[in-house]
């Protein structure tokens, strides 16, 4: 566990590489709001309460900017969807493979005590500016997009969403799957470098070279959010 955002960086031979192929590390060049969904990935007290079963203390630190972010997008017209990690009967009997192998027996009960519907863990955490229009969906694996995982894809269909902005924790695990199955089903998605945290920086640092090697659009919350705001004023006369 860290504290304080990460030092982001993609890796150079990652940005050379790209570079090469499509002429630059960024991907889109405009973001529309109103077909954009901020999806916050498991911001919950089971992930950010000192001493939490699952605590990275970085996760904190990232508040404010997806804050900004939420309020940028809400302001533009788009929509913000909070994702909860959730384990219940179901999550247990149909991943067990997960619950079995990957966690001793401890921390196998204590993941499935925090993270139960109603429980303190699963809440989301009380620093994040929730308002009566944002999502929250439930989600039973790491990527909100895996069969059976959530209902998100679905709402965002209904919704007219065509792009999405990822941010969360943590950054190599729920965010990385989540977007890397996002981007395969045709979303636009912008993984969001000061918005997301894990433990390490090494381990933030690889999915963010891994997602702009082939995935997302890397950027950064302020240059995301002016990217927003030019766009949503050059929308405007049309969407009133």
């Amino acid at each position: 566990m860290i504290d304080g955002l990460h030092e982001s960086s993609i890796n150079p031979a990652v940005v050379q590489r790209v570079t090469e192929r499509r002429g630059s590390v960024h991907v889109f060049d405009n973001l529309v709001a109103a077909r954009t969904a901020h999806v916050v990935v498991d911001l919950q007290n089971g992930f950010m309460a000192p001493g939490a079963v699952c605590e990275i203390g970085s996760a904190r630190e990232i508040v404010p900017n997806v804050n900004r972010i939420s309020q940028a997008l809400r302001d533009a017209g788009g929509q913000v969807v909070y994702l909860q990690n959730t384990v219940d009967a179901e999550a247990i009997r149909t991943w067990s493979t997960y619950f079995d192998h990957f966690c001793t027996p401890a921390r196998r009960q204590r993941m499935i005590e925090t993270f139960a519907p109603g429980s303190h863990g699963h809440a989301l955490w009380p620093g994040l500016d929730v308002q009566p229009r944002d999502l929250i969906v439930r989600k039973s694996r790491f990527g909100a997009f895996a069969p059976g995982a959530s209902d998100l894809h679905a709402i965002l269909q209904e919704r007219g969403v065509d792009s999405l902005i990822i941010t969360g924790t943590a950054t190599q695990v729920c965010c990385e799957s989540t977007a890397r199955d996002a981007m395969m089903l045709n979303y636009k998605v912008f993984f969001v470098a000061d918005g997301n945290a894990t433990f390490t920086d090494q381990e933030h640092n690889g999915t963010l070279s891994a997602m702009a090697h082939t995935f997302c659009d890397v950027i950064g919350t302020q240059e995301l959010i002016g990217m927003m705001r030019v766009v949503a004023k050059a929308d405007a006369p049309a969407m009133a």
